[in-house]
């Protein structure tokens, strides 16, 4: 009977463990003027529908005396007019644990943006 119990415990604690590590929350901000580049194919159902999004997932190296970071957009192939229409920010429990044990060196980063059309 002691093993069943320890067995459930240690089972719900991991299943507790995995939805905290998939726990998020996003920051959307968007552009009221101005019209999205749009993309060729119209897929999905989701916000971005019809927009070409362009994702940055890293890990950004800080230096303990640096108190911001800043990532540069210029006109590219995926992004022509190097003008933001819409910026969603995620954060995970993941990232902010990775960033607790660095002490905030090192930060996970997970942006989808979108670029104005000319």
């Amino acid at each position: 009977m002691n093993v069943k119990r320890h067995i459930i415990i240690v089972i719900l604690i991991m299943l507790l463990l995995i939805l905290l590590f998939n726990s998020r929350y996003s920051i959307r901000l968007s552009s009221a003027k101005g019209d999205y580049y749009p993309v060729a194919p119209v897929v999905g159902d989701d916000y971005y529908r019809g927009m070409q999004v362009i994702e940055l997932d890293t890990v950004l190296n800080i230096g303990t005396r640096d108190k911001d970071y800043t990532y540069l957009i210029d006109v590219s192939k995926k992004c022509p007019s190097g003008k933001i229409h819409t910026v969603e920010y995620r954060n995970t429990l993941g990232g902010i644990l990775l960033s607790a044990f660095t002490f905030g060196r090192k930060r996970m980063v997970r942006i989808k943006y979108v670029c104005m059309d000319d």
